[in-house]
């Protein structure tokens, strides 16, 4: 019988499925919920989130695979050059499963493959007969990221996390002995590693779904404050009160209020070290004399005695001294004098101007050299995309998680690099640039300006974001049962929705204008073309067996290797029948 518990999680699910949703089955919904309640902390998006979903059948009993690097999430464009000595990495084991209790057999079925992909002695190519192609893209990801980083002496961290509707009280003995043997199995493989094993229920994931974020805070200063009028100020705070600003009732770093700051935490580089060194002096020296402060956006300020009260919180400039002044007071006494004294200035402007907000954020991070696309979601032609979007009722989330946060649904709700990577494999017939450098197709100046043109034509970008949908929807809810009925051995051990989306895109574009060298001005003549289920059927067909052809000749090569080569997409787009879709 369902308890109370179990019976709220449902209502709270089915309530916010039929909002964000609709696209995805139970089962799915249920995993990208838990990921979010269990990863809350690092305010990850839902192309983030589902990124790291490992797919049904041959999953090692995995169902989520994340990677993290002193907090940011690891994917395809992380570049590991840029950290320094001792980083903390954290791997999260996810399994999520709808029963009602907690099985000791689905930690099991975790231990057999823990003992498999964590003993780096296996090659990945035989582990490929026995694990679907996410595992092992994620599994390969990991290793060699720990590998490459080994030098630099990293700290590393699995958390095992097994999500149910069950309650975490009546779980028996024997599964809490099999996860002991789990966490036995790691540090066999992983000795110094960290270890910790959760198990979270249906209350658990209710009050993790119940914390909302909060972009409302108040901050304590001291008591001289400056302000010219009612919309921007400058104030004294301590160090402790603005740790208490910008961390939450779990002591956590608000990750949210940084979605404004162009840059990401650069870690231990050498104006982080300058920030620690300063913060841990005993010298007579204020902190606020030697750092630059904090640059804080709001929509609403109002003053209360020593308090300021902000609506919509969000830090522009300062990411670099707000860590490395939460990671050093997080690991010093609260009760240290020399901190409770010192002070930080920060800078608090009160506005709902998009256009002036942007010239903030750009002024303000132009202290030191980043390149022009890192400021990419402050260009005219990104405002001017997010716009369109709205009026067509789509979201363009050029401020990441935006929309997220306002409840938007899940398949409408469109990143900038996923648009970039549309653009890229659509328009301008690069679809191993799409797949192999993701999100950083628009990190530099060239890149970006190829694809985000001042003039271009929004209804373009509009089309190729449908495209793109409606090829994942169409692989999504009919491939895998077509691979079963012809026996595509192909489709067992690799993943069309991730690896093949693009190319079959782009070989659409050619199929509709039988031309295999089109340009940006052919593709806006099918800007009010309908794409038919049974275009897409055919041109998928057609793109299996051009691979297939080309795999015969390669057999050394793999399918994840293959679709990033640009040889790959020359061979298609030179033995694509040419011929009218019928």
């Amino acid at each position: 019988m369902p308890t109370n518990d179990s019976i709220v999680l449902d209502t709270i699910l089915e309530q916010k499925k039929s909002q964000i949703a609709d696209c995805l089955r139970d089962d799915e919904y249920f995993e990208i919920f838990t990921f979010e309640q269990i990863l809350k902390k690092y305010d990850l998006s839902y192309e983030e989130l589902i990124s790291g979903k490992i797919g049904a059948g041959d999953d090692g009993g995995i169902d989520g695979f994340f990677t993290f690097i002193n907090g940011e999430i690891l994917d395809k464009d992380t570049n590991l050059k840029n950290f320094k000595r001792y980083p903390l990495i954290e791997l999260f084991l996810i399994q999520s499963k709808r029963s009602p209790s907690f099985s000791e057999t689905a930690v099991e079925h975790v231990i057999r493959s823990a003992m498999n992909i964590f003993n780096l002695d296996n090659d990945l190519s035989i582990l490929k007969k026995t694990y679907n192609s996410e595992l092992i893209d994620a599994i390969s990801s990991f290793r060699e990221t720990y590998l490459e980083l080994i030098s630099i002496h990293p700290s590393l961290k699995i958390i095992y996390i097994y999500a149910s509707k069950g309650e975490t009280q009546n779980i028996h003995k024997k599964v809490y002995h099999s996860a002991d043997n789990l966490k036995e199995t790691i540090l066999n493989c992983f000795r110094g590693a960290t270890v910790n094993i959760q198990f979270i229920g249906a209350r658990e994931l209710i009050d993790a779904s119940r914390l909302e974020k909060n972009y409302n805070l108040k901050l304590k200063f001291i008591e001289n404050y400056i302000s010219r009028s009612e919309d921007n100020y400058i104030v004294l705070a301590t160090l402790k009160d603005y740790y208490e600003f910008v961390t939450d009732e779990n002591n956590e770093l608000r990750q949210y209020i940084f979605t404004f700051n162009v840059r990401d935490y650069q870690g231990n580089v050498e104006v982080n070290k300058d920030i620690q060194k300063t913060l841990e002096s005993d010298n007579e020296l204020d902190f606020w004399w030697l750092n630059n402060g904090i640059t804080v956006l709001s929509s609403k300020a109002t003053v209360a005695g020593k308090i300021i009260s902000l609506d919509d919180v969000q830090i522009v400039n300062g990411l670099q001294t707000t860590n490395t002044i939460y990671k050093y007071l997080k690991n010093h006494s609260n009760d240290n004098e020399k901190d409770k004294n010192r002070a930080i200035l920060v800078r608090i402007i009160a506005t709902n101007d998009t256009e002036s907000i942007n010239r903030i954020i750009k002024a303000t991070n132009f202290q030191t050299p980043i390149p022009p696309a890192s400021l990419k979601a402050t260009d005219p032609i990104q405002s001017d995309i997010e716009n369109y979007f709205l009026s067509k009722g789509w979201y363009y989330d050029r401020r990441k998680n935006y929309y997220k946060n306002m409840g938007k649904p899940i398949d409408r709700i469109i990143s900038i690099p996923y648009l970039a990577q549309a653009v890229m494999a659509i328009v301008l017939r690069e679809p191993n640039i799409s797949r192999s450098r993701p999100s950083s197709i628009i990190k530099t100046d060239s890149d970006y300006k190829r694809v985000f043109k001042e003039k271009s034509n929004l209804e373009l970008y509009m089309f190729c974001v449908k495209m793109m949908k409606q090829v994942e929807l169409f692989i999504r809810s009919t491939v895998a049962e077509k691979s079963k009925q012809d026996d595509y051995t192909f489709w067992k051990h690799t993943s069309p929705l991730q690896i093949l989306s693009f190319h079959l895109a782009m070989l659409l574009v050619v199929k509709l204008l039988s031309k295999n060298d089109y340009n940006p001005t052919d593709v806006e003549k099918l800007l009010q073309v309908e794409l038919k289920q049974e275009i897409i059927s055919q041109t998928l067909f057609e793109l299996i067996q051009l691979i297939d052809g080309y795999v015969n000749s390669r057999p050394s090569l793999s399918i994840n290797t293959i679709v990033k080569q640009k040889e790959f997409v020359t061979y298609l787009l030179e033995n694509v029948n040419l011929s009218s879709i019928e």
